[in-house]
């Protein structure tokens, strides 16, 4: 039977189901799952950028970066004198980097730098498929880099991070991408080339050029920018002076790599290929030679004027006083007087080292091994003893060269009398031009000499002792010392202040007080004397008795205002020397002297430019100022007084008699300027000073050992520091023209008999020449000397410990006199003509706590 057509069909079965519904329904739930993926990626990427971008460093910073730069300082006539860092930078602006220098870094290390935004897709591929054939291929070589220079300025100047870890390197990445959008491309590349470490402590393209080639950026070749651009990817490995194969292979890539990119044409590339690789030696612009202790006094005032980091960093140049010449030659006359003194006084040291027989034998290599004594001058040479017989014959090796030479006769003697040499010994000796050698030796007496303008403060040189690689105490400025006699002008100075005149007498006679018992240099007394012969023969007793009149106050005030000391005892010893002061101080307190009576801060700084070239300190010390009266210049000078011109004036005419004819002839030997100064030689000779000055320079010498001990019977200043100060003061003559002490209103100069020689000294409105009227006080005898005068009870006993003085050269009947009314000789007796070099004065006696002669 048939199935009516109007009832419905059977269902179909589940297999006969259209299949687009079953691909529908994978279509969604792909969907699903990839929205969800997709979902789940964005979400952990913005969390990874908000993770890794979250403390990355501001690049507002590089807007104004200014990295660590080196100080410098120049001499007075601008010579770079020394630079002051710790990391030797050169900062150099874009514009002033040639396209030569630029372009070799771009070539080698980002050739795309100003086409791509902070990172180089490309250049990252490329390094992560050859890391990936590296790792398979178990090559165990470095991963490959692919930082453009955007990356490295940002992992060096604000990651600070070298490790090679995926976090750094995409922290690197977004970082580069944001300073891209706040700095130009010329902004980064300068940034870079300034900032980049290349190796020998050079830190920038210009230091690199100067460590490298000892050249500006200017002067560089192709292959030596090329050699500076190869030098980023590993500054050891490729560093010329210690690898100058590896150097030279990368070199040639770089160079290689700036002829495929037209950074210069292919055939200059190939044929700057062909260059020898041969760096010109670590230059390091400073100090110049001889000139530390000027340079490292300079850095402790930059330091009090400024911060540390500052100094060091602050790209600062530093226009000092120094006189390069001047500098070089007071050096010298220094070493050859301690050298001289040491050669009499302290005899051989004997040998510094000694070779055994095996490394005797190939002494050439061994020498070499040997390290130099500190102190050693750079003419020496360490030297060893090959032989004794028939005579000394030493050997010593120079750049590679082998030389031998005969000791000179006289050194093998002098080593003969403490320490014979032997075969073997390790001296130092100092080549001859007639082909033998002299035996030296580092001396252990010290010394220091100081020289400055008179009128400026100006320090023109500074020496403060033997060698600075010996030793970096600075004998000008750090050493405290007693002056000696070289402080009686001032107890003068005071006199004349005082309206005392240059003839006015005081007597020369024996003082007793107690334990406390001062003599003369010689020990023998002259009665009556003038001022004028009692500082010409630097008379100790004469000198009491002024400051006594005086009043230790006056004195004390006279030193302080000076800049002589801070602060003062008032005792009478302090008179004679017996304080302590440096060389720096008095050269300071003679310059006063000198320029008519007003104080001087000595300066070793003239003025302080900062990176950009504008001066931000002037040394303002000294200054005087010009103003117009009447049409008319007018100088003010507004600087502290010390005294009056006239007194000044009549101070510096005695004291040029004081080289003329005095204890300071050794001095004046061969000078016919007009020059004025006082010798100096504390107790027991433990000091030796000359100061002097001409009408606009005055230097200052000391000798002594650091250690204080006795220099030797009769070693006085004018012995052992007026011959240093003679050449010195030559030397500044031979550039200074010819200047007189101007002579100030209101003096007279006249001639008179002091008693003991004819002598010409200026004399104030009033005052008679060659007379002396009745003083009042301590000079005229109408008091006695207490112990708050002088101190006697404050006296050291190793300085007061002495034998009693020679009974023959004293009036026992006076001896606690201050005034000593000892009679006068008789008038027909001639005047004794004091002696111009002393010698062997008597035995025993005080001679005064600090004062001699």
């Amino acid at each position: 039977m048939k199935r009516s057509p109007m009832l419905p069909d059977s269902p179909p079965s589940p297999s006969q189901k259209p299949r687009f519904r079953r691909w529908r329904f994978l279509l969604g739930a792909a969907l699903g799952i990839g929205t969800f993926g997709f979902s789940a990626v964005i979400l952990t990427g913005v969390g990874l950028y908000a993770h890794l971008s979250a403390n990355l460093p501001s690049v507002d910073a590089l807007q104004h970066y200014k990295p660590p730069v080196v100080s410098r300082l120049y001499t007075s006539d601008d010579q770079l004198m020394a630079e002051l860092s710790h990391e030797r930078r050169i900062y150099v602006p874009i514009r002033a980097i040639p396209p030569l220098v630029r372009n070799a870094f771009i070539a080698a290390e980002d050739q795309n730098f100003y086409s791509h935004g902070g990172v180089d897709p490309l250049a990252m591929l490329r390094a992560g498929v050859t890391d990936i054939v590296s790792i398979l291929t178990h090559q165990g070589k470095r991963p490959l880099g692919a930082s453009t220079i955007t990356q490295q300025v940002a992992k060096v100047m604000l990651l600070n991070n070298n490790s090679l870890t995926i976090e750094r390197k995409v922290r690197e990445a977004l970082l580069a991408m944001r300073i891209e959008h706040t700095l130009s491309k010329d902004r980064i590349l300068e940034i870079y080339l300034n900032g980049i470490y290349l190796g020998n402590g050079a830190y920038g393209v210009e230091a690199a050029a100067q460590t490298y080639f000892n050249k500006t950026l200017d002067q560089l070749s192709d292959a030596e920018a090329a050699m500076l651009a190869s030098m980023p990817k590993s500054p050891s490995n490729y560093n010329p002076f210690l690898h100058p194969k590896a150097a030279m292979w990368r070199r040639n890539w770089v160079l290689d790599r700036m002829g495929e990119t037209h950074a210069i044409p292919a055939d200059e590339a190939q044929q700057a290929k062909q260059d020898p690789l041969v760096p010109q030696g670590q230059v390091r612009f400073g100090p110049l030679a001889n000139s530390e202790w000027f340079a490292a006094e300079v850095r402790r005032q930059l330091t009090s004027l400024y911060s540390e980091e500052q100094t060091t960093e602050g790209g600062l140049d530093v226009h000092t006083s120094l006189d390069p010449h001047l500098q070089q030659v007071s050096t010298k006359l220094l070493r050859e007087g301690l050298m001289s003194y040491a050669r009499t006084h302290e005899g051989w040291h004997g040998a510094v080292g000694h070779l055994d027989s095996d490394a005797l034998a190939d002494w050439q290599s061994s020498i070499t091994k040997q390290k130099k004594p500190a102190g050693m001058l750079s003419t020496w040479r360490l030297a060893v003893v090959l032989s004794t017989t028939p005579a000394v014959r030493v050997g010593w090796v120079k750049a590679h060269d082998t030389h031998t030479a005969i000791l000179h006769k006289a050194d093998e003697v002098w080593s003969h009398r403490s320490h014979p040499l032997q075969t073997g010994d390790l001296v130092m000796v100092e080549p001859q031009d007639d082909g033998s050698a002299a035996l030296e030796q580092i001396p252990q007496v010290e010394g220091a000499t100081v020289t400055l303008d008179a009128h400026t403060g100006r320090v023109l040189a500074l020496v403060g002792g033997w060698s600075f690689q010996q030793s970096q105490f600075n004998r000008v400025t750090q050493a405290q010392r007693q002056p000696g006699s070289s402080f009686k002008p001032l107890v003068y100075l005071a006199a004349m202040e005082r309206d005392i005149s240059p003839s006015e007498t005081f007597d020369d006679s024996p003082i007793s007080f107690g334990d406390w018992k001062p003599q003369n240099y010689e020990h023998d007394n002259w009665g009556p004397t003038t001022l004028h012969d009692a500082l010409r023969e630097s008379r100790n007793l004469v000198t009491i008795r002024v400051a006594a009149h005086l009043g230790m106050k006056a004195v004390s005030d006279m030193a302080v205002r000076s800049g002589m000391v801070d602060n003062m005892p008032p005792y009478l010893p302090a008179a004679l020397g017996a304080v302590e002061t440096t060389v720096l101080r008095e050269a300071g307190a003679y310059a006063a002297i000198a320029n008519g009576g007003h104080s001087i801060t000595p300066s070793l700084i003239d003025y302080i430019q900062n990176p950009d070239g504008t001066i931000i300190w002037r040394n303002q010390a000294n200054q005087r100022t010009v103003t117009t009266e009447n049409g008319l210049p007018v100088i003010r000078d507004g600087r502290p007084i010390l005294a009056s011109p006239q007194s000044t004036f009549q101070i510096t005419t005695m004291m040029r008699d004081v080289i003329a004819r005095g204890t300071g002839v050794r001095a004046g030997v061969g000078i016919d300027r007009p020059i004025a100064g006082k010798t100096g030689t504390s107790q027991d000779y433990h000091d030796a000073w000359f100061a002097g000055f001409s009408p606009d320079t005055v230097t200052v010498v000391w000798i002594g050992y650091d250690a204080p001990r006795s220099l030797g019977k009769n070693e006085t200043g004018g012995h052992l520091a007026g011959p240093i100060w003679n050449g010195i003061m030559k030397a500044v003559f031979a550039t200074h023209p010819r200047l007189d002490f101007p002579v100030p209103e209101g003096v007279t100069l006249a001639e008179y008999d002091t008693g003991r020689i004819r002598a010409i000294d200026a004399f104030k409105t009033g005052q008679i020449p060659g007379a002396s009227v009745p003083l009042h006080g301590f000079g005229a005898g109408t008091q006695a000397l207490t112990a708050a005068d002088t101190g006697a009870d404050m006296i050291p006993d190793s300085e007061t410990d002495m034998p009693s003085s020679n009974p023959a050269s004293t009036n026992p009947t006076k001896d606690n006199a201050l005034d000593g009314n000892v009679p006068p000789p008789p008038s027909s007796a001639p005047p004794v003509e004091a002696p111009q070099e002393k010698a062997n004065p008597a035995e025993g006696g005080d001679i005064g706590v600090g004062g001699l002669y």
